[in-house]
This record gives C-alpha cells, sequence and structure tokens, in this order.
C-alpha cells in the first residue's frame, strides 16, 4: 500500500478521535512502517501571548530517558572550567577562538553553554546565536559555573521548550526505537514540566490542545 494511501487509512480510523498518552503511543509504535527511527513529537497549544513577559513559557526538562538526539555542545569555558566541560564530553570548548569561528558561520551545535565570566565575549555573537535559539541564558542553565552538570545534562537529552508566537511549544520526546514504556515516560514528564511552568499571567484554560505524532506518521489527539 502507498503511504499516501496508508496514511489516508490510518486518519479514517482515528478521526475525531482523542486518545491517553498509552493509547496514543502504542498507536505509534504499532503502525511505524518506515525504516529509519522515527522521532516522536509533542505539540501543546497553550492558553497565553508569549508577546507578554508573564505569559512566557519557556524552560528545560531533563526526560527520564533521554531523547535519543546525539547532542552536539559548544562551551565557551577558560582554565579548570574549560577542562571540566571536556571531561563531561563537550564536543568543543574554547573562548575568543570559539567565538570567532562562530562568527565565521561555525554554528553545528545543538546547546551552547558558558561560564559566567565568559558571556562578555559570548554577547558579542549574541546577534548571531539568538535567531538560532543557541544564546546561552541563566533560566536555562546554560550559564552556569556547575559546567559538568550543565554538560552531562545535555548530553543526555534534556530538552529545552519555548512558546512560539502563536502559544504553541513543541519538542521531539524520543525514538521511536523506545518502545511503549519509556516513551510514555517521557511524554508524561513533558506534560508534567509544561505544567508546572504555568506562568503568573496565563488566565483561564492553561493547555488548550496536546497531539503526539511520529516522524512519518499521523497526528493524534491527547485527552486533558
Amino acid at each position: 500500500m502507498k503511504k499516501g494511501k496508508y496514511l489516508s487509512d490510518l486518519y479514517k480510523n482515528i478521526e475525531n478521535k482523542s486518545f491517553n498518552v498509552e493509547e496514543a503511543i502504542k498507536f505509534l509504535v504499532e503502525t511505524k512502517r518506515v525504516k529509519f527511527d522515527e522521532t516522536i513529537e509533542i505539540s501543546m497549544n497553550l492558553g497565553v501571548d508569549p508577546r507578554h513577559a508573564d505569559q512566557m513559557v519557556r524552560g528545560v526538562v531533563s526526560l527520564p530517558n533521554g531523547n535519543g538526539k546525539s547532542m552536539r555542545v559548544a562551551v565557551f569555558a577558560k582554565d579548570k572550567k574549560a577542562d571540566e566541560a571536556k571531561e563531561a564530553g563537550a564536543d568543543i570548548v574554547g573562548a575568543e577562538e570559539l567565538a570567532e569561528d562562530m562568527q565565521n558561520g561555525n554554528l553545528n551545535f545543538d546547546r551552547v553553554i558558558a561560564t559566567p565570566d565568559m558571556m562578555g565575549v559570548v554577547g558579542r555573537i549574541g546577534k548571531i546565536l539568538g535567531p538560532k535559539g543557541l544564546m546561552p541564558n541563566p533560566k536555562l542553565g546554560t550559564v552556569t559555573s556547575d559546567i559538568k552538570v550543565a554538560v552531562e545534562a545535555a548530553k543526555a537529552g534534556q530538552v529545552q521548550y519555548r512558546a512560539e508566537k502563536t502559544g504553541i511549544v513543541q519538542a521531539g520526546v524520543g525514538k521511536i526505537s523506545f518502545g511503549s514504556d519509556k516513551l510514555v515516560e517521557n511524554v508524561n514528564s513533558f506534560i508534567e514540566a509544561i505544567q508546572k511552568a504555568r506562568p503568573t499571567g496565563a488566565k483561564g484554560t492553561f493547555i488548550k490542545n496536546i497531539s503526539i505524532s511520529s516522524t512519518m506518521g499521523v497526528g493524534l489527539n491527547i485527552n486533558i
């Protein structure tokens, strides 16, 4: 059966239906067809307007089973802290020379971490890192003196999230090869983290809608 017809038939089976997390994950795992290891993605529509500072939803969550993604981590640090970063598994560690390298276009990283004393250097390339979502931020734990913990958390699959202009938060929460139990744990952990991140300015219904999908699969509505 061709992929288009296959997905079309799947959508007919789930039309107007809602699932709990366990049911949704089981459905996606059992109906996978592609040979590569698909990512399980979650999308949450929140009742916030991120244009207002007191309604911004942004943070990090360490998933119990990681996210299955190989994270490339760059660290701005010197001396002892640079050694700690390397020992923790950072892919590249540097200072002024690293900033220059990034300024020349080397931005092949998933996470950029910096010690507080290096923010003067990092600030010079803020206009480059910011649009890529790579600018270190104390609230996200990426500006820290505890470099070892930050690097290890990033490498273990710690997920950063941020509400888009429309109030939607999206993230990859694991690979289909994890199996149902681990994926359910990850999804529930992510939802719980968003619930705890409810901003003071959010009024009325905070979580309006949740859907879960696989890279090449259908999207399933989740009971809230």
